[in-house]
């Protein structure tokens, strides 16, 4: 039976890069370095993202974007200061989806490796309760 997620590893061609994007638009916090000793496939970094463990490992960035995307909750009153932060690091914002009024508002962006986030303010509970009522309103 699964227990919960363990964890999300994204590969990056820079992990000096791709650890800024997690600490500084993700609010990630560094919990272990490899450095030059890996103990997996290279060198590595664990963060800890809204209570998960996310591993960013060296590797060969993505060929292409895709929507494939990972999503974290954040609060409505936060989306200008992490679309600022998305901006500051000079990454990239994706045309949010069209959406029915009640589902939450979100902020796309890829990094540098073709991976796919989403800051998105509703909750999975939100979202069926308003998919129930159906209809584009």
């Amino acid at each position: 039976m699964i227990e919960g997620l363990s964890h999300i590893t994204l590969i990056t061609h820079d992990l000096d890069r791709m650890s800024a994007i997690v600490r500084q638009v993700l609010d990630g916090r560094e919990v272990y370095a490899s450095g030059d000793e890996t103990f997996s496939l290279s060198r590595e970094k664990f963060f800890i993202v809204g209570g998960h463990w996310i591993a960013v490992m060296e590797g060969e960035s993505l060929p292409t974007r895709t929507y494939n995307h990972i999503a974290f909750k954040i609060d409505a009153a936060m989306l200008d200061t992490y679309k600022e932060r998305i901006e500051k690091l000079g990454l990239t914002l994706r045309e949010s989806r069209s959406r029915v009024e009640g589902e939450g508002q979100s902020l796309y962006f890829y990094d540098h490796d073709n991976h796919l986030f989403e800051l998105h303010t509703g909750t999975l509970e939100e979202r069926l309760e308003r998919y129930r009522q159906g209809g584009k309103a």
